[in-house]
């Protein structure tokens, strides 16, 4: 196994507390950073360590920061997001409950970097033992002098408040996060203004991912050298991945980014391999948002090379043969799952979380369930598989933010690399009126077996 940031001491007893968490080397990146480097300082070592976001987007951190505006006299704000909504995601909710203090510890750091002297973790409403858990810790680093006035007696102060959402997918886009922040219904807003300029209470704000923020005392600590040479090319680091679905070892893991995702798969060392034996169908690798992609293409990429858990070599090829790392929520699915079922319960999913501000996507999706549910349900017919095509294609691009494309990408992706799975639906209506149809007699595509082999 590589080298483990975040998770390192995970299994030391008691390391959610202050006080074992400050035994095993806790808060001495924020000691660090408050007592020996300037603001701007930890910025740039933020911008050379390579950090981008882990929230889905990716983009770099360092220069995130940077966008904050400077010249405004309104207080500045940093805003967490742990809003964890993505379906196959799990790695941020494991990080609060396990390591409260390492988020509390990057908080307090990413603060003193942009000059905040309030911050918020906004945190997603049915994780609410997990708040508990958060407050109880903010208490103790304010009890220890991490938080409050003059902290280890220098000039920064700073208040920390966690505030739970009300079960919203949309807030976990960063606008909506700050309307819901403010008392107001989670509506996405139109950018520009964005955030850094206009954000929280119309003041510079910068909204950070769990993960993200977590990972900062880790480069204060080691050097963005140190941090930079981990990893591949623009992907730099560590990287949390939320396995699940039809593996043996379902669960959160560090990776270096860079790991071949046939390792990340089969090793024992992670996954260990496809549950009962079955054969590798599919794998939607960057949470339910991010285009499916077959067994062939998620080994390798259409070059014929190692495909990698890198942000770049998981999009090699744009969605026409790749797909996004985006959150990590890396779902595997083997020989007996129907692509067509999955799809639709995306489908719902989306469908049902759609805030309604946009026609394309309050339309869009509601229409993509209903022809996926009849397909599904043995009713389809052929021209259904092209209107799913054309429905998403009038979605992606047309919203204010991204949840349209969110509910788009899966359905076209899917359609692209199953359409034989998708007309047998239409075919054999009563063989897949059974909701285990695959289960009994796996489906596998004539172009896709000879890919495979």
């Amino acid at each position: 196994m590589g080298k483990q940031f975040l998770l390192g001491n995970i299994k030391v007893p008691g390391i959610h507390t202050y006080d074992v968490y400050r035994k095993h080397g806790g808060y001495n990146a924020a000691e660090k950073a408050l007592k020996t480097q300037t603001r701007d300082q930890v910025i740039e070592e933020v911008k050379f360590s390579g950090l981008r976001g882990r929230g889905g987007a990716g983009f770099p951190s360092g220069m995130k920061w940077s966008f904050l505006d400077q010249k405004s006299d309104k207080p500045r704000y940093l805003v967490c997001n742990a809003d964890e909504s993505e379906p196959g995601t799990f790695k941020d909710r494991f990080l609060m409950e396990k390591l409260p203090h390492l988020l509390i510890e990057g908080m307090i750091i990413s603060s003193y970097a942009l000059g905040a002297k309030t911050s918020y973790i906004y945190i997603r409403g049915e994780y609410m033992y997990v708040l508990r858990i958060l407050e109880k810790a903010i208490l103790e680093a304010y009890a220890a002098g991490f938080l409050g006035k003059n902290i280890l007696g220098t000039d920064f102060s700073l208040d920390l408040y966690v505030h739970p959402g009300a079960g919203a997918y949309i807030c976990g886009e960063e606008t909506a996060l700050l309307e819901s922040l403010e008392g107001k219904r989670g509506l996405p807003r139109l950018k520009p203004p964005f955030p850094a300029i206009a954000g929280l209470y119309a003041c510079p704000t910068v909204v950070n991912n769990v993960e993200t923020i977590a990972s900062v005392p880790c480069i204060v600590n080691i050097s963005a050298d140190l941090y930079n040479d981990i990893g591949i090319g623009k992907s730099t680091g560590t990287k949390l991945i939320s396995a699940s679905g039809h593996i043996n070892k379902p669960g959160v893991y560090e990776i270096e980014l860079g790991l071949p995702v046939e390792e990340f798969i089969y090793s024992d060392e992670y996954c260990g391999g496809i549950w009962k034996g079955r054969s590798l169908k599919a794998v939607v690798a960057g949470g339910s948002s991010v285009p499916i992609l077959p067994a062939n293409l998620i080994l390798k990429t259409a070059k014929g090379e190692p495909r990698l858990m890198t942000y770049e070599s998981l999009s090699d090829g744009g969605f026409v043969s790749g797909s996004m790392l985006g959150s990590g929520g890396f779902i595997v699915m083997d020989e007996t799952t129907c692509i067509v079922r999955n799809l639709w319960t995306f489908a719902r999913f989306y469908h049902h979380e759609s805030c309604g501000q946009c026609s394309p996507c309050r339309e869009g999706t509601g229409w993509m369930e209903k022809v996926l549910h009849r397909i599904e349900h043995g009713h389809g017919h052929m021209s259904d598989v092209d209107l799913l095509v054309d429905i998403a294609k009038k979605i992606e691009g047309n919203t204010i933010c991204p949840l349209g494309d969110a509910a788009a990408w899966p359905v076209a992706s899917a359609i692209r690399h199953f359409r034989e799975e998708f007309e047998y639906h239409v075919k054999y209506p009563e063989k897949v009126k059974d909701p285990k149809h695959f289960e009994k007699e796996p489906f596998v595509s004539e172009k896709l077996e000879r890919a495979v082999h």
